[in-house]
């Protein structure tokens, strides 16, 4: 195990342009024996052989590594997840350039030593073709689980351009393999061009739940929260983040950026409560094309919404659990959260509760 803080260990902090380049600072291995006692892991899934656009995603997770800062007491969730939980940065899966098939198979294996461990891992793409290793890796011996995918596209296109096997297929393709259950996969942000009645008639049949834009700024991000979390129910949720969710105002360093979608507040929101109230088993961030126009910003978001999305929600539960003295006069029942039914259970030792919006407050 590397740390890329024990040379600034005497100054107490690491400046973030120095060092080894690992996310947030954590400490790195390649090592599958050093993941024992591990909460969470990041992984980086650097291909990009199957978009269908703009390439330069396989630059993804190392940009989101560069744009990420060091962890420490995070002012809205009042809670410092570096000493709550044990992280660390599982390095690349080793991607074969050129070679899909391949590479496929070394990123299920990779982000599946982490599953092995009892970590979560958090995958940086790459394009959303990553999708399917990552949900076949977290699903193996648990059955047909839950997925949340935010995306401007709905991905369950049966072939793009003759090829079944694109960062237009995954959805589609775990579906069918009976990876995902369609009854609890719901797609939020859907907007644009792509794809057509065909598949939109294939969801349907199967049961998955489609938010378009017009639901989200029609319902609002809580509502469609609300209603997110209720068809997904109790079981274990993959997340799935493409950042072309975002309109192109917050993140136009992607592949396909498409006009109208979501702000940068009312997602973190979502992932952060998402993250909250669901059995997350692992997630993914991917479509960060650092070669684009405005790539720093994305890639910054990209960082963010994976420290909303799982690291600030599960630590919060394990200060609680702990017993924690958190850094804050906040109790339990003013949690940065906004639960309004809690029952807790635990999974790992760790506290789990079902998240809902209360009628007529908001999320911090």
């Amino acid at each position: 195990m590397i740390d890329p803080l024990d040379r600034w260990r005497r100054y107490g902090e690491k400046p973030d342009y120095a060092g080894l380049l690992t996310f947030g600072t954590l400490p790195y291995t390649e090592d599958p024996r050093e993941l024992e006692g591990v909460d969470v892991a990041v992984v980086g899934a650097p291909t990009d052989d199957l978009v269908s656009d703009r390439p330069g995603t396989r630059f993804g997770p190392r940009a989101i590594r560069a744009a990420s800062c060091p962890w420490g007491p995070h002012l809205e969730a009042k809670v410092d997840a570096s000493r709550e939980l044990r992280m660390v940065d599982f390095g690349d899966a080793p991607v074969v350039p050129a070679d899909a098939t391949r590479s496929h198979v070394a990123i299920e294996e990779t982000v599946a030593l982490v599953v092995a461990a009892g970590a979560i891992p958090i995958v940086l793409g790459g394009d959303h073709s990553i999708a399917e290793p990552d949900v076949r890796a977290c699903a193996a011996g648990r059955g047909p689980i839950g997925l949340i995918h935010f995306d401007t596209h709905a991905d369950t296109g049966r072939e793009v351009f003759g090829s079944v096997v694109s960062h237009g297929t995954p959805m589609y393709r775990l579906v069918e393999a009976g990876t995902v259950d369609p009854t609890r996969y719901v797609q939020i942000g859907l907007r644009g061009y792509w794809p057509g009645e065909a598949e939109f008639a294939w969801q349907a049949d199967r049961g998955i739940t489609s938010f378009f834009m017009h639901d989200v700024r029609r319902l609002g991000i809580e509502e469609v929260v609300r209603l997110a979390l209720d068809a997904v129910g109790a079981g274990p949720v993959f997340v799935s983040v493409d950042v072309d969710v975002l309109d192109p105002a917050f993140a136009p360093g992607t592949g396909t950026p498409e006009p109208g979608g979501m702000t940068t507040a009312d997602l973190l929101r979502a992932c952060r409560t998402i993250a909250a109230g669901v059995d997350l088993v692992g997630a993914d961030v991917v479509e960060v094309a650092p070669t684009a126009v405005g790539s720093t910003s994305s890639s910054l978001l990209a960082e963010m919404r994976i420290c909303w999305m799982l690291v600030m929600p599960r630590s919060f539960f394990c200060t609680v659990v702990k017993g924690a003295r958190i850094m804050s006069s906040w109790s339990w029942p003013n949690c940065p959260w906004p639960f309004a039914a809690r029952t807790p259970s635990t999974r790992n030792g760790m506290l789990r509760t079902r998240s809902t919006w209360p009628v007529g407050s908001s999320s911090p």
